[in-house]
């Protein structure tokens, strides 16, 4: 009943299991299979629980269906999360880099690895720990065929045998009916086939019916329904909706259009439209019917895919097309605001296009700003809150844009292009590049059609960065391009005007950092800069001092470099901002270096230390030991470049990026 068999056959692999004396060798990869509700992610979990002891270093759990988009899995954005689990204060930009981390900080852990929902094996070959003495368990709907030869030991499950399966039955429901009408019980275990899902699902469907015989609830249940032709589950599902209330059976509808695999109760009382309370109702009978997977860990809930299709075809069916509009445009507006709140929260003013999105009627706004925050804590959680909702974010932006694309309501262009503002600054702390750049695209086309040109301008910018991060320096520069010609042919002298155009040069000018061009980019710093002190933004001006600093230096105008990189360094201080003063001090202690003056280099590099210490940079703390190991040995100070060495390959070592040394 409980995958005796399999339980046990796991746990000798892997007791049996010799353990890699370098810890380099393949991890132990065992393959759960089998179809829709046999239990397959149950039995990970149960295993994951049970031997959970022999991998202390850690258990990472990842659903590829969370992420799969059009049928396919971005594996970077996979290898993103599973880095952040394991502590990387950095995440490299591409696959390649990611890939290398992942292999350095898995490399002779003992860890144990949850990869549900695979597809193909393509998917999960790498996400393998680099550690023999790791576990992987992994669950598929079918042979993964593509997965190294020998890579995993297959445990196909099959539906439960009827004495187990009645066992479970009699687990789930505690009920004296089954014994008392042993024929009807046969009956209901046929119809449930075996599967360990179809099984709760009737379980909970009669815990909540008490009174009538099972003659006549299976009259109810199966019998028309089977004459359909509709699946076993689907049986069971549509009786546990047939069950609900008017207010639960309206929300799972509703949750069959949610944009993102799950949910917060906030997101759910947004959606339903109604009170707290009744909302709170609603999701524990959903629990209680079995149409739910309960709230896990991160308080977060879940519909798996299979369910949400189930309750997609109920609103169909029962449901209101105006009451699904109207949900969900007011769950796009609430997104919205909400992202907009983090981002203001998380970065501070900067340059945004978009209006501020107005209360949604009814609902409440998240509160990242609580009494008695400490310093930065109030940015921690809106940062916390940009990830935890980023699924429903990119959902909502490709809902917009879908509904907007089809012209006939109001609504949509220019809520989905307003979302991405926001998602930038979701971006520039995790990066995952094929939904960003997904969501920017669709911000590009939905400001396009909306002909607003300040928004377009700006999306065109923000998909030009992940797109030369990704090494597609040809498409960035089309989309700098365009947003030039916009910003040359459509613009006026307005100070908001006069601020984007300059924000779209910095924009050339990075990605002419990108390519090394450095006389390009210094050329659009500076005229960037001189735009940012003619309409008195005086963060914008000090930016560009900054960067066309860091241009001067590689191009060898040192002299020059340090006093924009001394006036910026000041200027940065004063207004609080240590990150970009540390920076600062960093490319100061560079030119110092260069021109001979190592005393005040070493000043410098040390006062960077100092404020990447500050802001846990574990990457720049790294690159600053690095160029003071560097400055040691030429000033033939060996002893302190080797401790200066030996600190930064610890760090480069925690970021999964070994020998990485200060050219990163």
């Amino acid at each position: 009943m409980d995958r005796e068999r399999e339980q046990a056959r796991a746990r000798q692999l892997v007791m049996e299991r010799r353990p890699a004396e370098d810890g380099g060798t393949r991890p132990l990869c065992l393959l759960l299979r089998g179809r829709a509700g046999t239990g397959k992610t149950e039995l990970a979990f149960r295993l994951a629980r049970a031997l959970h002891q022999h991998h202390p270093d850690g258990v990472l759990y990842v659903d590829l269906d969370d992420v799969r988009r059009d049928g396919a899995v971005e594996v970077a954005d996979i290898l993103g999360e599973l880095l952040r689990a394991l502590g990387a204060e950095w995440i490299a930009p591409v696959f390649r880099e990611r890939a290398r981390q992942y292999w350095s900080l898995t490399h002779g852990k003992r860890l144990l690895l949850v990869i549900d929902n695979a597809r193909h094996g393509t998917e999960v070959e790498p996400l393998l720990p680099a550690s023999g003495d790791s576990l992987v368990i992994v669950t598929s709907h079918g042979p993964l065929y593509d997965l190294q030869a020998g890579a995993a030991t297959e445990f196909p499950l099959a539906p439960l045998d009827p004495a187990d399966a009645l066992e479970l039955l009699e687990r789930v429901t505690k009920d004296a009916r089954l014994a008392v009408e042993p024929e009807e019980t046969r009956r209901l275990l046929d119809l449930c086939s075996g599967l360990p899902a179809a099984l709760h699902i009737a379980g909970n469907w009669l815990r909540r019916h008490q009174e009538p015989p099972l003659a006549r609830l299976l009259d109810r249940l199966g019998t028309e329904l089977r004459e359909r032709g509709i699946p076993v589950v689907e049986q069971l599902w549509d009786a546990a909706y047939d069950s609900l209330g008017p207010a639960a059976a309206r929300l799972y509808r509703l949750l069959g259009h949610f944009p993102g695999p799950s949910f917060t109760l906030a997101a759910a009382d947004v959606l339903l439209g109604r009170d707290l309370d009744t909302t709170e109702d609603a999701l524990a009978e959903l629990r209680a019917a079995g149409l739910l997977d309960g709230r896990g860990t991160d308080g977060r809930e879940r519909l798996p895919e299979l369910q949400r299709a189930h309750a997609r075809r109920r609103a169909e069916t029962y449901g209101d097309q105006s009451e699904r509009e109207e949900a969900l445009r007011r769950l796009v507006r609430w997104y919205l605001r909400q992202a907009q709140h983090a981002d203001l929260t998380a970065a501070g003013p900067r340059l945004r296009t978009a209006a501020e999105a107005p209360p949604v009627p009814g609902t409440r706004d998240v509160l990242f700003e609580q009494p008695g925050d400490a310093r930065g804590e109030a940015a921690a959680r809106a940062y916390h809150w940009l990830e935890a909702e980023r699924h429903a974010l990119f959902g909502c932006v490709r809902l917009a844009h879908t509904v907007g694309t089809a012209g006939d309501t109001d609504w949509g262009l220019t809520e989905a292009a307003a979302l991405c503002e926001p998602l930038w600054t979701h971006f520039l702390n995790h990066p995952h590049y094929g939904d960003h750049i997904d969501a920017f695209r669709w911000g590009v086309a939905a400001a396009q059609q909306a002909g607003d040109l300040p928004l377009l301008v700006r999306m065109r910018c923000q998909l030009a960065r992940p797109l030369w991060e990704q090494g597609e320096f040809e498409e960035a520069e089309r989309q700098l391009t365009q947003a030039w010609s916009t910003v040359r042919g459509a613009f006026g002298t307005s100070a908001p005007e006069r601020k984007l155009a300059a924000s779209t040069r910095e924009f050339l000018g990075m990605l002419g950092s990108a390519r090394g061009n450095w006389a390009d980019a210094a050329r659009e710093f500076e005229a960037s800069g001189a735009v940012h002190e003619e309409i008195g933004n005086a963060y914008g001006a000090t930016l560009q001092r900054y960067r066309l600093g860091e241009a001067l230096a590689h191009l060898g105008e040192l002299e020059r470099a340090a006093a924009l990189l001394e006036r910026s360094r000041d200027e940065f201080a004063a207004d609080g901002r240590t990150r970009l003063t540390g920076r600062a001090e960093f490319a100061l202690g560079g030119v110092y270096a260069r021109l001979g003056r190592g005393e005040e280099a070493g000043a410098r590099y040390r006062a960077a230390l100092e404020g990447t210490r500050a802001v846990r940079g574990v990457r720049d703390e790294a690159r600053v030991l690095d160029a003071l190991a560097e400055l040691a040995a030429s000033l033939g100070e060996e002893s302190e470049a080797e401790e200066h060495r030996t600190a930064a390959r610890e760090l480069w070592e925690r970021l999964g990026l070994a020998g990485a040394g200060s050219d990163r």
